[in-house]
């Protein structure tokens, strides 16, 4: 492969999925925690609050490393206007799925790309509208006994046993799903000054 010269990239995540597809792009990077509070704002609607914590992980790590090119990024599942988070555990990701099922549920995936040094932030946002099927209780149960999905936000993993709930995904952008929106975090890397195929 060819060398490429780019800046210190940084993805601001301790996210197995999300460094797996960033590691898609053949570009060094680390990851850091970001340590930000995901706590939900009173009345913040799913969307914003995807769009406000991936800024504010990218911007957090920035803080501690402002010469590199910081990636944040978030996912909030919408059910009819309602956030569906990570559900941590096994009955709330059955309280989830059962919530879901025979629904259509919007994933809300915002990145952000910061530098500090250079004084660039750029922000996007990809939707994937998701239609889960009629699932039964034993479906369930059986899916989430499999895969065990209670660090993923809405109890499904798409990329593995979880595409057996859904009917449907629409989006424009395929990696949106799984965390991180490639196709969109490019363009913005290509906007923080990378050339991505530079050699």
């Amino acid at each position: 492969m060819p060398h490429r010269t780019i800046r210190n990239l940084i993805l601001a995540s301790t996210s197995v999925y999300r460094r797996e597809l960033l590691a898609r792009l053949a570009l060094p990077f680390s990851a850091e925690a970001p340590q930000v509070d995901e706590t939900a704002l009173p009345g913040e609607q799913p969307a914003a609050q995807a769009q406000r914590l991936a800024l504010a992980k990218a911007r957090a790590v920035s803080a501690r490393f402002p010469s590199a090119v910081v990636i944040g990024s978030d996912q909030v599942a919408d059910l009819d206007g309602t956030a569906l988070g990570k559900p941590g555990n096994h009955a709330r990701a059955t309280e989830q799925l059962r919530r879901m099922r025979g629904h259509r549920v919007l994933f809300h995936t915002a990145v952000a790309v910061v530098c500090a040094d250079s004084g660039y932030c750029g922000e996007a946002l990809a939707e994937v509208s998701v239609q889960f099927r009629s699932l039964s209780d034993a479906e369930i149960e059986t899916y989430l006994r499999a895969e065990q999905p209670y660090d993923c936000a809405g109890s499904a993993k798409c990329e593995g046993l979880g595409i057996t709930l859904l009917e449907r995904i629409d989006n424009d952008d395929p990696t949106a799903l799984i965390g991180l929106p490639l196709i969109r975090t490019v363009t913005l890397l290509r906007a923080a000054g990378m050339n991505l195929l530079a050699h």
